[in-house]
């Protein structure tokens, strides 16, 4: 075990082993970054159309409907 070119594949194999999981760490980390700034932004994104806001807002009144049908026990 005191060989020294197996000393050096394991402390080599080491190294990069604890730079991949840095890196992957850090990555994490950035996502996790990425995602509190979103919240705190309000999710605000691009400017939409006004023709994507009214599909939108027919989808969401189209959800309600049917949600409220659930509610009231009517099969659709």
């Amino acid at each position: 075990m005191n060989d020294p070119t197996t000393l050096l594949a394991l402390s080599s194999s080491g190294l990069m082993a604890l730079g991949i999981a840095t890196f992957a760490g850090l990555k994490g980390w950035q996502g996790w970054l990425d995602l509190k700034r979103m919240e705190i932004s309000g999710g605000r994104q691009e400017p939409k159309s006004p023709a994507m806001e009214r599909i939108e807002i027919a989808d969401l009144k189209e959800r309600i409907r049917k949600l409220e049908a659930i509610a009231s026990c009517v099969d659709l």
